[in-house]
Parts: C-alpha cells; structure tokens; sequence
C-alpha cells in the first residue's frame, strides 16, 4: 500500500467519522423562578442548557441562542446544524436552553404535568428564562458586551420571533424558521395545514392523493369484521388488533397523523428528527400507492407505508397505533399548551385534501380540554399578546419558510418590514433550512442560508456601531 493510498484512507475516515459525530456540547443548569409574573410563589427550579464555546471569541463575538421548544433540548442542538456550521467563521458561542416542562427542566420533577402543578408551562414564562439567561451569560451587565441572535424552528421559531419582540434590548436580531405565527383563530383558514399535506403527496403522484383518500371509508367497512381486524394486525404487525370503534378510530388518527408527518419531515436527505426515515420520504410512501387501488391491495399497500414509517431501522417489534407520543421529542407538555394559549384551529374537508372531513369544533375542543386539564382555551391570548399579524413595529426578524411544510400555512410569507422579512423556499420541508448542510440539499436552501448570513451580518454590524457610540 502506497503513502498516498493511506493518506486517502486516513482522509476518508476523518471524513467520514467527522460527519457522523455528534455535536459536542456541556451541559449546564440555571436558576429561574417558577413565577416571574407574580410575587406570590417564591419557588425556583433549574432550566438546562447546552454550550459550545470552542469557536468563540471571549472579547466581542456573538451568543448564538436557540429558543429551545417543545422536547428536549438535545434534540433541536443535534438538529439545528447551520448554527453549528457557521459559528467558527462568526467565532460565536453557541447556546441551546431548554424550555420549562419539557426534557429535563421539570418545575416539579416526575409530577410537573399534573393539574395542580402544569399551570406555568407557558410561552411567556419560557421567554421569561431565556431572558434571566441571557443577563446571566452577559455578566449582568447594564449594556450587553455581546450581540444574541436568536434561532428557532417550529414554535421555537415562534419563540426567537417574540423572544426579540418582547426582550429587542436582549436580542439583536432573530432567524424565526418555519414559524406558524399566523395559526391562530380567524387569521388563516383552518384546512390550509391538510391542504399542504395532500399538495405535498399530489406532487408526486396524483393516484397517491386518491388512494389515501379512498382508504378511509374502505378501511372503516373492512375493519367492521372481526376476521378482518385480525388481518390487518398480522399484515400491518400492529401491537394489538381493532377491537371496537374507538380502536379503529385511533387507527385512523394514527394514520392521519403519519402523513402529516411524512410532509412535515420530507427532507432530501434520511433523518431521525422525529424518528428515523429515509430520504424523501413523502415519493418512498407514494411508490407503494402509485396505480390505482383498493381492498386488500391497499391496505397491503399501505402497510407497506406504515412500515417504512414506523419501522424503518427494523428495530421495532410492533406497531403501537395507541401511541400519541410526539416521535423523539418527548412533547407531552405540547398538549396542555395547545389546551391554554397555543390554539391553533386545523380542519380537513375531504374535498380539498385527502382525509375524512372533519370540521373545527372549538366547542367541543375547549370541552375536551376542560375534561384533560381543568382549563378552558383562551382563543385570542396568543394573538393579542405577540401581535399576530401586527407586527410592523417589530425589527430585526427573518421569518424562513418551505412550501413543501404544512406549517408554512400559518407562517409569514410576505416580508412586514424593511427589518421583518420574508425567506420562501420553494422546495424545503419543516425548518430545512436550519438543519445541517447537506450535499442533497436544493439551491432555494443554500439561498436562504445565505440570506440568514447577510442578515446576522447587518444586525452584528449595527451592534458593534451603537457600542463604539457608546465609548
């Protein structure tokens, strides 16, 4: 073996095991109070966060912060790649902080999400930390030495955009990806997510989009036989077969809930973001469901869907169609959330999409609610205390969305401002743009990375000038 060969082997495997490691970080705890609104409860508890310093420049580079969401926080620090990929060349320390209830930042450890206790799990509350954290990491100084951009995705995406809103004297710009600002009640329609979903599927084959369509009702017959329900555990490898109407409906909802899935998560490339999938994977669904189907052809067919969903590393015994968990974030908070402030009303027509109709109910929903967490919703809170779509008099935010992501639905396509502004990816999944860079990825991703960059450039520029006025 010649010097050269080894030297290209050497470099292969650099190569290779620098793309496959993990991220490094430390993980450190912060002090918040349970209650930063009110003077009635003195109780504190620890916040996680992780840190990377190993690019930063001590003396005058940038803190980049990531608004952490609905799971834990490691999750979104292993997903959140173009924070990693451009700190060295802004020599910026890198920041992720855990949001209240969620992953290890338990108020009132293993009984936080019980009634009596789950009552500060809220948006502003999680702010209210990021703020307190942000003093902390600034030494407590009257006038900030460093500039915070703010990053998010999803409603961590929400949260960098209000994070600079509500604290613009803490942060100096926020990258707000795929952030459904506009989901609230009476601002969008509230079948514009299922319209997405199904335009996610139709562009790939439109027989895909009829074949899911018709498989609702032809599911729900089939299911009506006993010998039936037996069939489809055995083909589909479910945990337990459909035993009564409850049973089939949770099938229904779990399988309504893998395309949504499949659309939110239809990146170029193979993922685990919220459970392992392949490249693609919205055209690997539809080459199962690609000519026209029915009976035990479908259902087969789909199978084959719910496999390559539920199952693709092979790992997993069976198909728990009862589980609600939210993949590999560990959101059970979310669902208390969207009971109180997060309302965000979602729809389907059966016309305009490919699911069951189904009309938005607040009634029934603020009901249910009221059963699970004692609370009614606030349907206008949101809205009325981020702005909704009032928001010329914020500054400093990009808001990026895909119009391959459903949620771009209720994102801000239209730039506000000359400082609010509008990235649309025309071929990009949920905050794609966010993730790490990727040999698969489109140009329109590249463009709007780049955008970022010249963005955190003029934010970074104007903070240094207001600090050398200040000298």
């Amino acid at each position: 073996m010649t010097k050269i060969t080894m030297l290209l082997i050497v470099l292969i495997l650099a190569i290779f095991n620098l793309v496959n490691c993990e991220y490094q970080y430390e993980t450190k705890l912060f002090k918040v109070p349970l209650d930063h609104f009110g003077y009635q409860r003195n109780e504190s508890f620890n916040i996680r966060y992780l840190v990377n310093d190993s690019f930063w420049d001590i003396g005058s580079g940038p803190i980049f912060f990531y608004t952490g969401n609905e799971g834990q926080i490691e999750t979104f620090a292993q997903h959140t790649g173009f924070m990693w990929d451009i700190a060295s060349s802004y020599r910026a320390k890198l920041v992720f902080a855990e949001h209240r209830y969620y992953g290890h930042s338990m108020p009132f450890g293993n009984k936080s999400l019980d009634n009596e206790h789950v009552g500060y799990l809220t948006a502003a509350q999680a702010l209210a930390d990021y703020a307190d954290l942000i003093n902390y990491l600034q030494g407590d100084r009257l006038k900030p030495k460093y500039p915070v951009i703010a990053f998010g995705g999803s409603y961590g995406g929400m949260l960098s955009a209000y994070f600079r809103m509500k604290y613009p004297h803490l942060v100096t710009g926020a990258i707000a990806a795929s952030a459904p600002v506009h989901m609230y009640p009476n601002m969008v329609p509230c079948e514009v997510f299922h319209r997405i979903v199904t335009s996610s599927f139709k562009i790939v084959n439109q027989k895909c989009v009829d074949n899911i369509r018709s498989s609702w009702s032809e599911l729900r017959t089939f299911l009506g036989s006993q010998n039936n329900s037996d069939w489809l555990k055995n083909n589909w490898n479910l945990c337990a077969p459909t035993k009564n109407s409850t049973d089939v409906q949770s099938l229904v909802d779990y399988l309504q809930s893998m395309f949504e899935t499949l659309a939110m998560v239809n990146y170029p490339f193979q993922s685990d973001f919220l459970m392992p999938l392949p490249a693609q994977p919205v055209r690997v669904a539809c080459q199962y469901l690609s000519e026209k189907l029915n009976g035990t052809q479908l259902f087969a067919a789909i199978g084959k869907v719910v496999q390559v969903y539920a199952n693709y590393t092979g790992k997993t015994d069976c198909v728990n169609y009862k589980n609600t968990d939210y993949g590999n974030l560990d959101a059970s908070g979310w669902d208390y959330q969207a009971c109180t402030e997060m309302i965000m009303p979602m729809c389907t027509t059966g016309v305009d999409d490919m699911f069951e109709a189904s009309p938005w109910n607040f009634t029934k929903y603020a009901e249910d609610c009221h059963k699970k967490y004692n609370v009614y919703p606030r349907p206008d809170a949101a809205r009325i205390e981020y702005g909704g779509d009032r928001i010329k008099a914020a500054s400093n935010i990009v808001f990026s969305n895909g119009l391959l992501d459903p949620w771009a639905g209720g994102g801000i396509l239209n730039s506000i401002s000359s400082t609010v502004t509008a990235v649309v990816i025309i071929d990009a999944a949920h905050h794609l743009d966010l993730m790490a860079a990727n040999a698969q990825d489109p140009e329109s991703v590249k463009m709007a990375r780049n955008i970022h960059r010249q963005n955190i450039d003029k934010w970074l520029r104007e903070f240094r000038d207001e600090q050398s006025k200040r000298h």
